[in-house]
């Protein structure tokens, strides 16, 4: 488990914490642009030494950390658990000379499995069964293959080893689903357990049968069952849709990828999983978001009976938030939220303290995102005009007639017949004993 993490002159701010880190669920919350997805790639950076753009060049994402300022040492502190030691501190500086980071010589500890999901559906997995140091004579040497990163596309039609193109790193969802299928195993047992899961009623995700789509094309793929009960190939699904078959596919290839290494090695599978997941409510549905946090927490544990879970997850939405409320545990969970000071203009990460409150209108009004208003930007702004109108009655002074006829129409245009505000409006209109 990743206990604590430190930055220091890099990134957002001259130095940012997330100390300590809770042991299951981590939410983390803030203003585009102030570094949340930042934080998840030093995450992976800590927990596996690789900066997910270094394995594959091909990511627009992922990018190496550099410093603010190259005149200030630039260090990466950072506190994890491993398979074999407990609460290893570790500290990695950036080197100006070789533009890289140098760490502890040798072996790093070993975290477990390391899954990150990225916001635009690439996707990196970190295996001590297929990426571990191994001993070398004397001394510890990297494995060949330092991780598996995959694009969007290469989730989906798998990637072949650059090193050896015999070979297939993964052999992305379309093949492996077919596969499973056919097989009707494990495999496909698990994935049909987890798309149940993730997928709310009723809107249940069921696969059907495999297709063919075109006449030069050999490929059989999978199809999807939805609310209408017509089988639709995945690779025709909707955006939402393909984020959560690609999470349920992700999470399942992982897991039987690491059993199968874990016996050729003659060891038990890991007891230890972190999965970094950036923007979890992407193309979701508000139906979706709403039971997305507690599907994976019972995903992956209803997986990995055994192993111990740590999450890190983003969101920009209040409805993923009032959804955890029933679920948040004070002892095993935290929620994170960056902020831009306004006074100082620098970025704050804070541990904030997790309230309930009930509703996604609430948690918009909350630190969380700073919104005044839950409806339009001209709603808000000719409601606080108004607001203002009824406090100059309500202290007794005048109000010009023509103002409140303009904020009349103004209001109809932004408000409905129905809406609570009008007879505030209208008592305030009474109570000056003529038109606010």
């Amino acid at each position: 488990m990743l206990h604590r993490l430190h930055l220091k002159n890099v990134g957002p701010a001259p130095e940012l914490a997330l100390d300590p880190l809770a042991l299951r669920l981590n939410l983390i919350t803030g203003d585009n642009g102030l570094g949340k997805s930042f934080l998840l790639d030093v995450a992976w950076y800590c927990l596996t030494r690789r900066w997910p753009q270094e394995v594959n060049p091909g990511l627009t994402n992922g990018a190496m950390a550099l410093p603010r300022d190259r005149k200030q040492t630039a260090t990466l502190t950072f506190t994890v658990d491993g398979e074999q030691r407990q609460e290893s501190e570790y500290a990695c500086r950036f080197d100006l000379e070789e533009e890289t980071w140098l760490g502890n010589a040798g072996r790093p500890v070993n975290p477990g499995l390391v899954l990150y999901a990225m916001a635009d559906g690439s996707f990196a997995l970190w295996d001590p069964a297929r990426n571990a140091w191994k001993r070398k004579g004397n001394s510890d040497a990297p494995e060949k293959i330092k991780a598996y990163v995959f694009s969007n596309q290469e989730v989906w039609r798998g990637k072949v080893n650059a090193a050896d193109e015999r070979n297939w790193l993964c052999n992305g969802l379309i093949r492996d689903w077919a596969n499973w299928q056919r097989e009707n195993g494990e495999a496909f047992a698990q994935l049909k357990q987890v798309l149940e899961v993730l997928s709310p009623e009723p809107h249940m995700l069921k696969p059907g049968p495999l297709q063919r789509l075109r006449r030069d094309d050999a490929t059989d793929y999978p199809t999807i069952i939805g609310a209408d009960e017509v089988p639709v190939p995945v690779a025709h699904g909707s955006s939402g849709v393909r984020r959560i078959l690609a999470l349920a596919y992700l999470l399942v290839w992982a897991w039987q990828e690491h059993q199968r290494a874990s016996e050729l090695l003659a060891k038990p599978p890991s007891r230890q999983m972190i999965f970094l997941i950036d923007e979890v409510e992407a193309h979701l549905h508000p139906s979706w978001q709403r039971r997305v946090v507690r599907a994976l927490l019972q995903v992956v544990q209803g997986l990995h009976r055994q192993t111990t879970v740590q999450l890190l997850l983003v969101t920009h939405s209040p409805l993923v938030m009032a959804s955890v409320e029933p679920h948040f545990d004070p002892n095993q969970d935290r929620w994170w939220d960056l902020d831009l000071n306004p006074e100082t203009r620098r970025v704050e990460l804070i541990q904030q303290d997790f309230t309930r409150l009930g509703d996604a209108n609430s948690w918009l009004r909350s630190e969380a995102f700073h919104q005044d208003d839950t409806g339009s930007l001209e709603r808000e702004k000719i409601l606080r005009a108004a607001r203002r109108a009824i406090h100059q009655i309500e202290r007794g002074e005048a109000v010009d007639s023509q103002e409140v006829q303009r904020l009349e129409q103004e209001l109809q245009k932004v408000l409905g017949s129905t809406d609570p505000f009008w007879s505030r409006w209208r008592f305030a209109e009474r109570q000056g004993g003529q038109r606010p």
